[in-house]
């Protein structure tokens, strides 16, 4: 079978490799329909490795680099181990791509995606999206309700960490806030918002396309290089916000949305960083804020699901493009990072 595997950053290839098989009795083989292309991976192809395995293999997965990618996707089971209960050959699923200690087709911790041993199938090895079929933990599937298309369930991934990281803020219905980055997981966050209630909802993006796109999603766009966006959603708020959503992975916006909040409100950092940042403590203590951070999510697919039989997290809000696999680095990971109108990028391995 056809599959993109990551060799070091910039350096993405589409080659042949076997067909995995079952070795598990909890194992499911998946023929995967449709993979989205994430942040995250970016990250990886521009300036990786951050969660693929390099010097060492990784302890779930048991491999290093090089390794297929793709952790947002959607498919059919064409085969199930015998001790499969959850799904059936047949069955369409969503697949939730966390690599975390599990037993007996379950995972083990309650809290899985804070295991010291994270990772994710399609970035830390074991398989992944980018390819024909991939093998994984009855664990990680999760069944599509009818009506929900496989592009639908590719979204699931990205949308799961958009509204863990509205959940496990304080935020409550009637509260407003502000999206630092309106890319695709910025765009999930607002979606959430809307979903848990947030009575006004900003966002800050310079792309005139992504601008757009939350605007249409109902945001107010703010764009932050005409004037100062901190002073404008201070005086929009009344004296602050109540809660800001760092999506953009840059040092001087983590402070432009810690500054934005008034005293006593609260910070969630969403994105994945490729290096340090510093931040003045004191705006934090004098104004007694809160900041906090997010990884993944967990136990959170089937309210995604069901969020999106109501009409959130919609395919034909967030999906920009489609293309084949064997054109992923070019027309998928190149266009990304040359063309900010795109958001979602769906790539399809089916031959």
């Amino acid at each position: 079978m056809q599959a993109a595997r990551w060799y070091a950053a910039r350096d993405i290839r589409v080659e042949t490799v076997e067909v995995p098989t079952l070795h598990d009795p909890h194992q499911v083989r998946v023929r995967v329909a449709a993979c989205g292309i994430c942040g995250s991976d970016l990250h990886e192809y521009a300036a990786g490795p951050i969660f693929i395995p390099v010097a060492q293999p990784h302890p779930i997965s048991g491999e290093k680099a090089p390794i297929i990618m793709g952790h947002e996707f959607a498919g059919e089971v064409v085969e199930v181990g015998e001790a499969v209960t959850r799904v059936k050959v047949g069955d369409r699923v969503a697949i939730e791509p966390i690599l975390s200690p599990y037993k007996d087709g379950a995972y083990v911790m309650e809290r899985y995606n804070l295991s010291p041993q994270l990772g994710f199938h399609g970035l830390s090895g074991g398989g992944g999206g980018f390819a024909e079929f991939t093998v994984v933990g009855e664990h990680m599937v999760h069944r599509l309700p009818e009506g929900l298309s496989y592009e639908q369930g590719a979204l699931v991934e990205p949308a799961a960490v958009g509204l863990h990281a509205v959940r496990k803020s304080s935020l409550k219905a009637g509260d407003n806030a502000v999206v630092f980055g309106a890319g695709p997981i910025g765009l999930m966050v607002i979606e959430s918002l809307k979903a848990a209630g947030a009575s006004h909802i900003y966002a800050v993006e310079v792309s005139a396309a992504r601008k757009q796109r939350a605007a249409d999603l109902g945001a107010e766009v703010l764009d932050p290089t005409e004037g100062d966006v901190v002073e404008k959603i201070t005086a929009l708020t009344e004296g602050g916000a109540d809660f800001a959503f760092e999506v953009t992975g840059l040092p001087a916006v983590l402070n432009q949305a810690i500054d934005c909040t008034h005293p006593g409100g609260e910070t969630v950092i969403v994105s994945i960083w490729e290096k340090e940042a510093s931040i003045p403590p004191n705006h934090l203590v004098i104004q007694e804020r809160t900041l906090k951070g997010i990884i993944a999510y967990r136990h959170i697919y089937p309210a995604v699901l069901a969020l999106m039989q109501q009409g959130y997290f919609r395919v034909e809000d967030l999906v920009t493009e489609r293309i084949a696999l064997e054109d992923v680095v070019e027309k998928g990971f190149e266009a990304l990072l040359a063309d900010k109108s795109q958001v979602k990028i769906m790539v399809s391995p089916a031959r």
